[in-house]
């Protein structure tokens, strides 16, 4: 999956990951479940909350995204708290096939990871929801940038879900969606409803939390 942003955007998101090259602590998640879609993720995320995502293993123009703090800072306590991964993680439990998961630290030398298709441990659900949630962002922005593109009557239906998933707390990085909502917004081609319905959105999503 691959993106094309806003000069600005680019600019702030490469700046971001400079801090790849000074070796910050980063996390790793992959999901392969071939019955999903899509059926592969990857997503890595270091300690200044800049991250990517895959839909494909070498896929080397990755989404890039951008985490606020206190999300970043949960998920590596979460990691702090499952000791970044240095046991295994896999229920006893026979259950249905979930997907294979992988969670990954890396900090300089070291390098921690742990498989697993189900786990009961409490951190471990959180922490994989915490990459759930990002996948769904990326696929949501992607659902709408598409419809934009070639599904002008699809839009709506692209905000309605957005704006679903904005209410359960779903959505994460709400900047990225802003200058693709602010064109949807005030280009008369598309439906009245759907450029007001893109215009409140951007607005809640620039409102102080």
């Amino acid at each position: 999956m691959k993106r094309c942003l806003p000069l600005l955007w680019c600019v702030s998101l490469a700046a971001a990951h400079l801090a790849d090259a000074a070796d910050v602590p980063r996390l790793y998640f992959s999901k392969s479940f071939p019955a999903s879609t899509p059926a592969y993720v990857a997503i890595n995320v270091d300690k200044t909350g800049a991250g990517d995502y895959r839909e494909e293993e070498n896929d080397d123009r990755p989404v890039r995204f951008q985490l606020s703090q206190p999300e970043v800072a949960a998920m590596f306590d979460l990691a702090a708290s499952l000791g970044y991964f240095d046991h295994p993680l896999e229920s006893p439990l026979k259950v249905a096939f979930m997907g294979n998961k992988t969670f990954r630290f890396v900090d300089g030398a070291r390098k921690n990871e742990v498989k697993f298709n189900f786990s009961e441990d409490p951190a471990a659900q959180a922490l994989a929801d915490s990459f759930e949630r990002i996948s769904e962002s990326e696929q949501l922005f992607t659902n709408l940038e598409v419809s934009a593109k070639y599904d002008r009557l699809g839009v709506m239906q692209a905000l309605l879900l957005l704006e679903s998933a904005y209410d359960r707390k779903r959505v994460v990085d709400a900047a990225q969606y802003l200058p693709l909502l602010d064109r949807i917004a005030k280009n008369e081609s598309y439906m009245h409803q759907a450029r007001l319905r893109a215009a409140s959105l951007a607005d809640e999503f620039r409102a102080p939390k």
